[in-house]
């Protein structure tokens, strides 16, 4: 069955950094956009950054653009989240999910991982 496992969230301080990984199995992970969303508490899904399947074209949400860094390795079927200059603002669970579509303008899942959790606060 599709798995998404995710790992590398912790607690940071503002302006630290974490790098999130999504280990992926089940599916053929390299046909597949794949997307980080992340939900804060009290807050709705946000999508945050999303991928093509060569890793060649990358997508970001306007408050982590330069900040963020999405990319994977298909060899290893994982993806990864390189998260720069955290901010509060950032705390949230974040989850990896696989695009449904093979295009950055339809941004809808069907499968996507229980999340980890990432803390920025001093």
């Amino acid at each position: 069955q599709v798995q998404l496992v995710e790992s590398g969230g912790g607690l940071v301080q503002p302006g630290g950094s974490l790098r999130l990984s999504c280990a992926a199995s089940g599916f053929t992970f390299r046909s597949s956009y794949m997307s980080w969303v992340r939900q804060a508490p009290g807050k709705g899904l946000e999508w945050v950054s999303g991928i093509n399947t060569g890793g060649s074209s990358t997508s970001y949400a306007d408050s982590v653009k330069g900040r963020f860094t999405i990319s994977r390795d298909n060899a290893k079927n994982t993806l990864y989240l390189q998260m720069n200059n955290l901010k509060p603002e950032d705390t949230a669970l974040y989850s990896c999910a696989r695009n449904i579509y093979a295009t950055f303008r339809r941004n809808d899942y069907d499968y996507w991982g229980q999340g980890t959790q990432v803390t920025v606060s001093s």
